[in-house]
């Protein structure tokens, strides 16, 4: 009796060997429809962003530093969007629903990674525009591709540092057999509420360091544009405001874009489960992959002229070439 007694205990404090996921939940009829669009939109990320990558790294007049920060921000999209869509595209049309224990937690430790890298590089280009309107003397000398190269080692150090401890916060938790996810893909709290234990460590944790890496990030963004606009309405003409008004549009676009669905979805999975429909928020939690991804090249594509044109330059190359 003794020894079922330490054999059952053994296996309800062990992990499961893999997880169910569900998709949208309550939605299982428009999985199909909607895997649609997530396809088209992830299509269009992964054309735009490659696309930016490859004419950055050809043309050598865009080896700036705010195109530089740009070809980061791509590859960072690029894994942020990799690291789910394909899986929950496949949950969606019902070809892959099952995923392992680990697998699982390799791609929540991905997605949270390559956003908090994505926000780290967002601070890093606000500080970019920073210095290049209110100490272009000084742009060149602080800007350098050595300090540029610490700063996107520094990005990925920091949200390594940040989320690593969440594997570990993870498996030690008991799961109790249950396997069944009601989500399209994994992340941190969506993994936490599949155990049969208090979760209180994982939830601080998780609203702790959001608070003290992207949620820092925006306040030093905010700060950054504040000084900014400080120097920006201190120039003489109107249109040398509106030009250094206009080479941050761009930038002030992809942040709305970014931390506006990101916080929405965080807070309203930790303080809005009750009153917030489990569709609604699995959608959310996808609009964040997605779409900042789509877009981020799409903005500085037309807002840009100097990026469109290398851009054009580059389509029109391989139309030949075809």
């Amino acid at each position: 009796m003794l020894q079922d007694a330490t054999l059952s205990s053994n296996q309800t404090s062990s992990y499961p060997t893999s997880f169910i996921l569900v998709g949208i939940p309550g939605m299982e009829e428009y999985h199909t429809w909607i895997a649609v669009p997530f396809f088209l939109m992830y299509l269009v990320a992964l054309l735009g962003n490659l696309s930016l990558l490859l004419t950055i790294a050809r043309e050598r007049s865009l080896h700036q530093p705010m195109y530089l920060f740009l070809a980061m921000l791509a590859v960072a999209d690029l894994i942020l969007s990799s690291s789910t869509v394909p899986k929950t595209l496949g949950v969606l049309s019902s070809l892959s629903k099952e995923i392992s224990f680990d697998a699982c937690l390799v791609q929540m430790f991905f997605t949270h990674t390559s956003f908090l890298a994505e926000s780290a590089i967002l601070l890093a280009m606000a500080f970019d525009r920073y210095m290049a309107i209110c100490h272009p003397l000084r742009y060149t000398v602080t800007l350098t591709p050595s300090a540029i190269a610490k700063v996107g080692a520094a990005a990925l150090v920091r949200s390594f540092c940040v989320m690593f401890p969440t594997i570990f916060l993870l498996r030690r938790l008991p799961y109790c057999g249950q396997r069944q996810m009601p989500h399209s893909y994994c992340e941190h709290m969506g993994i936490a509420r599949m155990a049969c234990a208090d979760i209180a460590v994982n939830i601080w944790y998780g609203f702790t360091t959001t608070l003290l890496s992207p949620g820092l990030d925006i306040v030093l963004i905010s700060v950054s544009y504040l000084l900014i606009l400080r120097t920006v309405f201190r120039l003489p003409s109107k249109d040398a405001r509106l030009k250094a008004l206009g080479t941050c549009g761009s930038h002030l676009c992809v942040i709305l874009m970014f931390y506006t669905p990101a916080f929405f979805s965080f807070f309203a999975h930790r303080f809005g489960r009750g009153s917030i429909p489990q569709n609604i928020l699995v959608l959310l939690a996808n609009v964040y992959q997605l779409l900042p991804p789509m877009l981020n090249p799409i903005v500085y594509a037309v807002r840009t002229k100097l990026l469109r044109q290398r851009l054009a330059q580059g389509f029109v190359h391989t139309g030949k070439w075809c």
